[in-house]
């Protein structure tokens, strides 16, 4: 990790880097409502480096911000706290910006996750390396939320957080799993090996496929490189961890159908994602355009649209303060390991993937965004779903 020391942090006077005053007043005054300060002396503090930052992110909002972050234009030494508290004071939505707003009506009118779509992300995110995700990731390779409820590390977290969604399923031997976005599979092979069930997963990433097939330890697991829409047959059970960021507001009622579809009558269905407070927000732009394309959170009310007629809702749990401490070890891991990747991937890849990690801690402790499990029945279950947790 590139160490930032305190005499750089504080070497510059905020004047070299100014050349609108009434924009520096304005920047500086917004900030102070959340605690930030400008070339200030706390770990979350913004620290200027180049000229025209400031301009940058009045006039292209959280693109410029990051982008501006990217290039080494400023620092904060605690990134996640200085994101938890600007989200908290709300200054995101103070900057209104012209620029986005195609951004924004793309977003809303577009359907950006069509089939052919579907697939960036695959290409973009998850296909960068399964070397350099071993690297990051829990040994199960999880790329989800962690449950920290109990544990202590990473790799607890991670298995309780697995063994949390077989208890929820109700998981019995000799059942069919299917699993939505399985990633690089690791709770097929939990689910398989502690409650002796099969499974078959769905992905849109090749080295997710190739990685999950190489180690499925003789367990009843099949990957499938395979759009979730064309899915057509029946399984005991139906799980879905960290996909549905990816199926956008137009497909939500289409991923519901399928899930629906494929569930027998007597079956549950467990979605685990990342959620949003607001229905009529718009994906982050930064996000959009560096991390996960075509992404899109969607909020309590959709899903809840996105189901009506075909499942009861039998339980809902948030456990998105989680996030904040899985992101937090998932950057450690990072760079820890970015020696390894250094000359591979480049400085700009790591202030990118490093504003990633952080922002999004700093989203989940500003209680911004959520994490929410929901298990649905088809009919209901007689006498009630009680949750095992």
């Amino acid at each position: 990790m590139n160490q930032i020391s305190s005499s750089a942090l504080h070497s510059s006077s905020p004047d070299t880097f100014f050349s609108n005053s009434r924009l520096y007043d304005t920047a500086s005054s917004l900030l102070a409502t959340a605690g930030i300060a400008i070339n200030g002396n706390a770990p979350w503090d913004i620290q200027l480096r180049q000229q025209g930052v400031l301009e940058r992110v009045f006039d292209q909002g959280n693109v410029g911000l990051g982008e501006a972050y990217m290039d080494g234009a400023w620092e904060a030494e605690r990134l996640d706290e200085f994101f938890c508290r600007l989200l908290r004071a709300r200054l995101d939505q103070q900057v209104k910006h012209v620029r986005l707003l195609a951004h924004a009506l793309s977003a809303k009118l577009l359907n950006l996750q069509t089939r052919r779509r579907a697939w960036q992300v695959g290409k973009v995110h998850y296909d960068l390396g399964n070397e350099f995700y071993a690297a990051m990731l829990d040994p199960r390779m999880t790329y989800t939320c962690g449950y920290w409820k109990g544990a202590k590390t990473l790799t607890a977290a991670q298995e309780d957080k697995l063994d949390l969604i077989c208890r929820k399923l109700d998981l019995r031997p000799g059942m069919k799993v299917l699993d939505i976005g399985c990633g690089w599979g690791s709770f097929m092979r939990f689910a398989a090996e502690y409650y002796q069930v099969s499974c078959v997963g769905v992905t849109i990433s090749r080295e997710q496929a190739q990685w999950g097939r190489e180690h499925s330890l003789g367990l009843p697991l099949e990957y499938r490189l395979q759009d979730y829409r064309e899915l057509d047959e029946r399984f005991d059970r139906i799980v879905s961890v960290g996909m549905f960021e990816h199926v956008g507001h137009k497909n939500y009622r289409t991923y519901m159908e399928v899930a629906h579809r494929c569930l027998k009558q007597d079956g549950l269905f467990l979605l685990h994602t990342i959620g949003k407070n607001v229905r009529a927000s718009v994906p982050d732009p930064w996000i959009d355009k560096y991390i996960f394309p075509n992404g899109a959170l969607p909020s309590i009310g959709q899903v809840g649209d996105a189901v009506d007629g075909l499942f009861v809702t039998e339980d809902l749990h948030n456990f998105g303060a989680d996030y904040d401490k899985t992101l937090m070890a998932w950057c450690r891991n990072f760079e820890a390991a970015w020696p390894r990747f250094s000359a591979q991937l480049g400085e700009r890849f790591y202030r990118m993937w490093r504003y990633y990690l952080l922002s999004c801690a700093g989203a989940f402790r500003a209680r911004d965004i959520q994490l929410w499990q929901w298990v649905f029945s088809r009919q209901g279950i007689t006498g009630g779903y009680r949750r095992l947790s």
